[in-house]
């Protein structure tokens, strides 16, 4: 089972509102966050392993918090994450599967309810599927499914579904209820550009608000 939240350590976001990692991922140690990803999709090994290694300090082993590693298998391993994320555009569920071993978490992207189905006959841990909303999170974003679309892509798995893209605390509970296990956010959780808060909340107690939504 997944965690109802699922935040995303995005380095692009962080940097493009001057956000400092640390102090994002330790603020994001509350109950009920089980499962944290780091996304890099500009940096080289050598910056992501760093990355990984102060996230990895901040969620030890023992913490009770999986870590996902968005992209690189290879370096999910070389991190001591607990799991791998793909993409369409990257290798696939099973040589991920091959890479990171039995024990760890796989997940895969999808965009498409034929997506949906071949994610389905993999050995990948769960499927996430998205945007929901508009998302300015990612470039090039693929084209957006809708609630509408979630709903079906529910009735063709019974893989835990977590929805991506767009999702924030107004319109959150809408996506659980529409059949989702678990929403990846991040955007929402992050405070604005050059500030400490977002509509005078901390990132702490943006993540406790999401949290009192959805339990």
């Amino acid at each position: 089972m997944l965690s109802p939240l699922y935040p995303i350590l995005d380095i692009d976001l962080l940097t493009a509102r001057s956000l400092d990692l640390a102090s994002i991922a330790a603020a994001w140690q509350a109950p009920g966050v089980t499962l944290v990803q780091y996304r890099n999709k500009l940096g080289n090994a050598r910056e992501m392993l760093r990355d990984a290694a102060t996230i990895r300090e901040i969620f030890p082993i023992n913490s009770g918090v999986r870590l996902i590693f968005n992209d690189r298998s290879d370096l999910a391993l070389l991190a001591g994450f607990d799991g791998v994320h793909v993409g369409q555009g990257d290798i696939s569920a099973e040589d991920a599967r091959s890479i990171v071993g039995a024990t760890r978490r796989v997940g895969v992207s999808t965009n498409s309810a034929e997506q949906v189905r071949q994610a389905d006959l993999t050995s990948c841990d769960y499927i996430a599927y998205g945007p929901i909303f508009p998302t300015a999170s990612k470039a090039n974003p693929d084209p957006i499914v809708g609630l509408a679309g979630l709903r079906v892509a529910r009735s063709l798995t019974s893989k835990p579904l977590v929805a991506i893209g767009g999702i924030t605390r107004k319109n959150c509970r809408s996506v659980i209820d529409s059949g989702a296990d678990s929403l990846a956010v991040i955007s929402d959780l992050l405070p604005d550009k050059n500030h400490r808060e977002t509509d005078g909340k901390t990132a702490r107690q943006i993540v406790e608000e999401f949290l009192a939504i959805l339990v």
